[in-house]
């Protein structure tokens, strides 16, 4: 499956511990996880200064998040009722990147519930779809 995380989640799956942690570890092992250049820039912004990460462990970081795979620039921002347009940019890269899933703690976007063909999870969500498969009937 292929995943478009936003912000939110990868900082909480970064620098916290339980269910967006849990589920980003398996996200990287089983599937391919998406890293969109917006959200690349908000999360080095918000780590940086809001938790302040050193350069030099953002470096090492950097280097790591790399090995994502990139999507594409979006090539046309999706025309939905949402007002802020860091988000339209986001949803607009993980089009382009062809993402099965995108995954967000943001209410606004989980109202959407989907942007044309892709569902819109929260962690919670996402985490129940991935062991949906591993659950024995009775």
């Amino acid at each position: 499956m292929r995943v478009f995380t936003d912000t939110n989640v990868l900082v909480s799956g970064l620098m916290g511990h339980g269910l967006c942690r849990d589920l980003l570890d398996r996200l990287i092992i089983e599937h391919t996880v998406l890293l969109g250049a917006p959200v690349h820039k908000e999360l080095h912004r918000i780590l940086t200064s809001k938790f302040h990460v050193p350069s030099a462990l953002w470096h090492v970081l950097n280097v790591r998040l790399q090995a994502l795979e990139q999507a594409p620039a979006a090539s046309a921002s999706p025309t939905i009722p949402i007002a802020d347009p860091d988000d339209i940019l986001i949803l607009a890269c993980a089009l382009s990147a062809k993402a099965d899933v995108i995954l967000t703690g943001d209410q606004l976007l989980l109202g959407l519930k989907k942007i044309e063909r892709i569902p819109i999870l929260s962690p919670r969500q996402t985490w129940q779809l991935l062991v949906a498969p591993e659950k024995k009937p009775g």
